[in-house]
């Protein structure tokens, strides 16, 4: 299972919100690549892939192709405001290692 705190329901929806398209929730991918090994993808999906998982918590809706369910599966993410600047984090009990800035992992 993937959890998103408040902080980062609340971040979804407002993108959600202020899109200028119909927006059906949040795609959660992991890619190769990155300083680490691979990324994380996140984007606005207007439909849903036949192969996604979808979790959805309080109306926010969130797919997972099964490839990257696997290295998900157990992570938290969160958004955090900081003067460094804002964006989602994750804890990612799969991953091994990751680089600084927290957008990538082994």
């Amino acid at each position: 299972m993937i959890n998103l705190t408040d902080s980062a329901l609340n971040a979804v929806r407002n993108a959600i919100s202020t899109a200028n398209k119909p927006v059906d929730g949040l795609r959660i991918m992991v890619e190769a690549g990155g300083c680490a090994g691979y990324k994380y993808m996140l984007g606005l999906v207007d439909e849903v892939d036949p192969d996604d998982t979808v979790i959805e918590r309080d109306g926010v809706r969130v797919f997972v192709d099964n490839k990257s369910h696997e290295y998900l599966a157990g992570t938290t993410i969160d958004f955090v405001i900081a003067l460094e600047g804002s964006g989602f984090t994750f804890e990612n009990p799969n991953a091994k290692n990751s680089c600084s800035c927290g957008k990538s992992f082994g």
